[in-house]
């Protein structure tokens, strides 16, 4: 009967006000708890959507510390989910205390039932909304941004970080190593900005010789040195109502540092050789593989120009820390090389897959797009070998990924951690784990963990 019901979990001391709300709720699959103890080990047992809890909860069951201690561990424990603090007339004080710490709602004792029952469809339905949108998230990873591919939590923290500074004009800095795509994300800045229909202009700061940059960033007037034969527009000009991408900021030399510096407070420019201030309207996009915080501690870099350039500072994890995107990524590029080449279609071989996943890519992105070129150019037959790759593969063993064997590992550690934390206590290690104790003593079984142990 209870198999197509939502959970709800009642926390409430008093025996009658708890076969009161079991008997008025009985559309739900109910638990009950009396106190804290009780109430964390249902919901790890059960994970409800919704919860009602009385703050006056033993060994407080006139005040509410008791009730606000429960709340707090709950929401550390289970933070979707909705809590319904149940409250006489008077504690409105603790009501709103509670709302505070992040309850979802709260209703005065004595309680109506229809009021209650229409208060907890509500959490039931904004939970299961919270969880279809996070589903939906989830089943359009793969392409978050235009140009980025990854499946990555951490990868995908940086995306939606970009899509909520995209449409403002504060200044960001995109920090990473080299190859991580620091231009990808600048470029969709860009894109995802009221300023789209713009320019987009980029300098790389560290491959222009310091007696061209200058010219390069801010443009020159005719006559203003040997060689100027017409006026030219610099790119910061030339990215007006756009943005000016500054790749390798941190290999901008001081005396330009300054110039920079002056451009950013005041939005007007100077050519070389020229008198004329040059109101430029540009929002500014900056990348570097280096740390300006030491390069500005050791004097290499202006912090007042550090700061104003950092007002968004999003950093861009590397490839080998990027959970599973090695092998996302190696198809990807496999696939567009491919096309490119005029190959058919390839795969990968086991040992190929082994040593990508393996292996550091101490340059990242752009290393592994160079590899997976040369194996698709290299490659005999419909299949790239790890020799396609030119990988280091010596002693490589594939990772095991068997779903059952990594279950049967996260159970073995989990049940030892629950039991150490314990001391060994059976009772105590199943309501931690939120298992039945029959189901721990035949993990412990399974296991072969001796429960004293």
């Amino acid at each position: 009967m209870t198999a197509n019901k939502s959970k709800l979990l009642i926390i409430e001391d008093d025996p009658g006000l708890q076969k009161q709300l079991r008997w008025s709720l009985d559309a739900y699959d109910v638990a009950v708890a009396g106190d804290r103890e009780a109430a964390l080990a249902q919901i790890r047992r059960h994970e409800p959507a919704v919860v009602t809890m009385d703050l006056g909860l033993p060994p407080d069951p006139d005040g509410s510390t008791e009730g606000l201690a429960t709340l707090q561990q709950i929401l550390a424990l289970a933070p979707d989910t909705r809590v319904i603090v149940l409250t006489g007339n008077q504690d409105h004080g603790n009501a709103v205390k509670a709302i505070g710490m992040g309850a979802y709602d709260f209703h005065h004792k004595p309680v109506d039932p229809e009021v209650l029952n229409l208060v907890i469809q509500r959490a039931f339905f904004l939970h299961n909304l919270q969880q279809e949108n996070r589903r939906m998230q989830q089943s359009g990873a793969d392409s978050p941004l235009g140009g980025v591919i990854t499946r990555d939590p951490g990868m995908l923290k940086v995306c939606r970080t970009i899509e909520k500074v995209s449409p403002t004009s504060a200044s960001v800095m995109v920090l990473g190593e080299s190859g991580t795509g620091k231009e990808v994300l600048a470029r969709a800045i860009h894109a995802l900005s009221p300023r789209a229909k713009g320019r987009f202009m980029a300098i790389n700061c560290a491959a222009i010789p310091e007696n061209l940059l200058e010219s390069e960033l801010f443009g020159y007037e005719k006559g203003a040195f040997t060689g100027a034969a017409k006026q030219t527009k610099g790119k910061v000009e030339l990215a007006h109502g756009g943005t000016f991408f500054l790749d390798e900021v941190g290999d901008l030399p001081m005396p330009l540092q300054a110039k920079l510096l002056r451009f950013l407070q005041e939005r007007v420019i100077e050519r070389i050789g020229g008198h004329e201030e040059i109101p430029v309207d540009v929002r500014i996009v900056c990348a570097t593989h280096q740390k300006l915080k030491e390069l500005c501690a050791q004097g290499r870099f202006r912090e007042d120009l550090y700061y104003r350039l950092s007002e968004i500072v999003v950093t861009i994890p590397p490839l080998r820390v990027r959970e599973g995107d090695a092998a996302l990524l190696a198809h990807h590029f496999k696939n567009k090389f491919c096309a490119q080449e005029g190959r058919a279609a390839l795969n990968f071989a086991p040992d190929a897959i082994a040593a990508i996943e393996a292996y550091g890519w101490p340059g990242n992105v752009r290393e592994m797009e160079n590899y997976i070129k040369r194996a698709v150019i290299m490659a005999d037959g419909n299949t790239i070998m790890a020799d396609d790759l030119g990988l280091p593969v010596e002693g490589l063993e594939e990772e095991p990924i068997n779903l059952r064997q990594v279950r049967d590992e996260a159970e073995y550690k989990a049940i030892v951690k629950a039991l150490a934390r314990v001391d060994g206590n059976i009772v105590k290690a199943s309501e931690v784990l939120g298992i039945s104790r029959p189901t721990l003593y035949d993990l412990l079984a399974r296991h072969g963990i001796k429960a004293g142990a």
